[in-house]
């Protein structure tokens, strides 16, 4: 990958981040923020559970598109901001753990399009297992900043 558009992408990443309501509902922090990869850590709570008591589906879309698009953000100019255009997701196994953590990356960053990938992991105790992986097609929406 080519060096950073904008060397304050984390900052800016991270701002971002503190303002979407959505993931301050759910409980998110996003330890982790380099360039073309982030992470976001959700505790599991019973605010996020489907019948069974498994993390909803819902949420696990959420914080993989989340991961993913900030990944991509780390990519474009300060100038710029980024718009999810589609994601396919695979549910490989429930979200049963204490934890989930969504771990996005950049396939390939364009001036227009930034196709991303992000892996879902359930985590209980020292275990990590795999229950969702995402693709997705970012756009680079350059000239127009987040509000």
């Amino acid at each position: 990958m080519p060096h950073p558009a904008d060397p304050d992408f984390a900052a800016r990443v991270l701002a971002s981040f503190a303002r979407q309501n959505a993931m301050q509902l759910i409980r998110a922090e996003m330890p982790l923020v380099a360039y073309g990869r982030t992470e976001i850590h959700v505790p599991h709570w019973d605010g996020i559970e489907q019948q069974h008591g498994f993390v909803h589906g819902g949420v696990v879309g959420m914080i993989a598109d989340s991961a993913a698009g900030y990944a991509a953000m780390t990519t474009v100019p300060a100038s710029a901001s980024v718009l999810t255009v589609e994601y396919k997701m695979n549910l490989l196994a429930p979200a049963d753990g204490d934890k989930l953590i969504a771990r996005g990356k950049v396939v390939r960053a364009g001036r227009t399009l930034i196709v991303t990938q992000a892996e879902v992991f359930a985590v209980k105790g020292e275990k990590e297992v795999a229950c969702a992986l995402m693709q997705q097609t970012i756009m680079a929406m350059h000239g127009k900043t987040e509000k």
